[in-house]
Parts: structure tokens; sequence; C-alpha cells
């Protein structure tokens, strides 16, 4: 589901002195041009915001030819609605439905032709799935309606026999891949599939792509909580500070970044509290309702196609399982404030990421 609308970034990007918004399995080839600044024009931080995917995308670079990024910028985010056009699974009125769509409405009878980017996406979810043993499962759309996070005025748990029949539907194993003939099946009627746990990642990869291929070697490219940083501002580090999420003004972690990509999964995106508990959006598949195990995740990973494919799993899991989890991935860490607030991180980012405060305790 590429809609998570309103979600909060927990994933701070730092321009300067002050505070601003937040394909592949191999790291992004080298800058294919180098752009050469007009004279007397210094570099500078340069951005633009979007709308897409359900989210603010920002695209920012550090350059002394503003015309030349914006340029990149249109270029970067027509990639990302156009791999949203594909993987969707909200109709859009007035456009052909997307690969998913047509997934989701041959559910139990065909297999669907899809195109290379969809099925690559499904293919790495359902490697994601096996590794973290059905947390991550992109069949969890089968939920979707069920439990309602953006309606203030309706703030209720489901019925429990209907989360256990919907439960019933989730399984990753489920989905049939053809990888010769490029189709994807769900084995049977009512499945559904949702890509809103990965493909933001996978579109922010793309995007960062594009700006590498028009010259660009310094920039940043954010959607929600999913994020890619590459370069440097001048003799300078990007910086990213990390939320506390009880408290959105407030930063619990920072490190200086090059060439990384970010992802943060968080109780506080999209949730409702009702007699004392809160209910949030990251559904536990084994259960049908929200995880209870974390509040917070955010993964350090080469790429966001990775980032955002484990951190999900990672909430899910806890602490312990989902750090080893992420441990599988090369070059990858992770950050997690867990259910008593209690802060753990990968061994790998020990020296490099500097707490700041404790996180705030509340519900």
């Amino acid at each position: 589901m590429l809609r998570r609308r309103h979600a909060r970034p927990a994933i701070t990007a730092v321009l300067g002195a002050g505070l601003a918004w937040g394909w592949g399995l191999r790291p992004e080839p080298v800058v294919h041009a180098q752009l050469l600044a007009p004279p007397g024009v210094s570099p500078r931080v340069v951005a633009r915001s979007y709308t897409a995917m359900g989210t603010d995308v920002t695209l920012s670079a550090f350059t002394a030819d503003e015309g030349a990024a914006v340029d990149a910028f249109t270029k970067a985010i027509a990639e990302i609605r156009r791999l949203e056009a594909l993987m969707t699974d909200w109709p859009h009125e007035g456009q052909p439905p997307s690969d998913v769509l047509r997934i989701n409405a041959a559910a139990g009878h065909e297999a669907v032709a899809v195109s290379e980017e969809t099925f690559e996406v499904v293919a790495f979810s359902l490697d994601i799935s096996k590794r973290s043993g059905g947390a991550f499962d992109v069949t969890y759309a089968a939920m979707r309606g069920l439990w309602k996070f953006d309606d203030d005025l309706e703030k209720k748990v489901p019925p429990p026999a209907e989360i256990a029949r919907r439960r019933k539907l989730i399984n990753w194993r489920d989905v049939i891949l053809d990888k010769a003939a490029r189709t994807v099946k769900l084995r049977r009627e009512g499945m559904r599939l949702g890509l809103g746990g990965i493909a933001k990642g996978y579109a922010v990869d793309r995007a960062a792509r594009v700006m590498r291929d028009n010259g660009f070697g310094d920039f940043m490219v954010q959607a929600g909580g999913d994020l890619y940083v590459a370069g440097q501002k001048g003799t300078a580090n990007w910086m990213v500070g990390v939320r506390d999420p009880r408290d959105s003004k407030e930063v619990i972690a920072k490190m200086p970044i090059k060439d990384h990509a970010f992802s943060t999964a968080g109780d506080y995106e999209r949730f409702f509290i009702l007699d004392g508990k809160r209910y949030h959006h990251i559904i536990d598949p084994k259960t049908g309702f929200p995880a209870t195990a974390s509040r917070e995740v955010t993964v350090f990973a080469p790429n966001a196609f990775v980032a955002d494919a484990i951190d999900d799993a990672i909430f899910i899991l806890g602490p312990e399982k989902g750090l080893a989890l992420c441990a599988q991935f090369p070059d990858t860490a992770a950050l997690v404030v867990d259910a008593h607030n209690k802060v753990w991180m990968s061994p790998a980012l020990q020296g490099k990421l500097t707490l700041t405060r404790e996180p705030r305790d509340a519900l």
C-alpha cells in the first residue's frame, strides 16, 4: 500500500546549522558526469518538495547550479510517480489499474504478467518474508480497510472474528512467481498484495539513480521515513537525526552520513489511543493486531530498498531477533527503541551514532 498518508518522518536531515525534513541490492554507480558551477556562484543546498506515494517527497542537492538541480528533481519525481503507478494498490480515476491491482483482482484464478520493476520488488519481498519467518508479509493487505487509523472520529478495535478471518488470507508462501514468464499469482481468492512496506525504498533508490545520471553526486532523496544521502555538502558531511518516538520535536540520536540509506518504522505515524492503549498501523501478520515489541526502528543500509524492506520486520520481531535479521545484510545496521523505551543498536553503529538524549517515556 503506497499511501501512508501524513506519515511523519522519524529521520531528520540536518542542513547546515538547522533541522529540516529528514534497485537493486548493490551500491549505486559512480557519477556519470560532473556539473560545473557558473562563474561567481557558490554551491549551496537547493531543495524542492513534492507529493507522491501518499507522502511528502523532498529532493535536495548541494550545487551552484539551481536550474540543473530543479531539472534533475523533475526527472526524479517523474520516476517515482511512474513506479507508484505500477505498484500502488489504490485505484486512481482515469488511470489504468496498476500491476498490484491486477494481481489482486485475479487472486485465486490466474497469474498476471507484470513489469520488471514490480516483479523485482515482489521477489525481494518474499525473500525478506522467508528471512524474517513471516514477520514481513506483503499479503498483509488482506487487512486493508479493517483497521482505521486515519479517521479521528472512529477509534475502535475491529471485531476479533473478522480479524481472524482476514488473517487466514495472509501467507507469503501463497504468492507464486514465474520468473521466465514474469508473472505473479495469489493462490487463494480474497488474498491481496500490498507493497507499501517496501516500494518507497525502491523508488527512492531509483530517484537517486536519476540524480546521479544527471551529474549530481551530493544530494538527498527523502520520501516520508525513507531517505538516501549521497556525497557531502562541500567539505562537510550531511547529518541525520533520529526523532524521539514520543516527541516529534526532539532528536535522540545523530550521525554523519555519506552514500547511505535510512528507513524508519514507528508506532506514531498512524495510530489512535483507546482505553489507555496505543493501536498503530504496523500489523503483525501472525496476530492481525498492531505489533507490540517496539516503538521505533531506524535502519541504516547501503540502499533504501534494503532499509525499507527490513524496518517493519525488525519492528515486529523486536530488538533481539530484529537485530539478528539486520545482521544478515552487509553494511546494514539498526537502532531500536523497544516497547519498554530501551534503546538497542547494532554493534556496527558503536562509535558512529551518537545518542543525544533518552527517549521520552509516554503512552
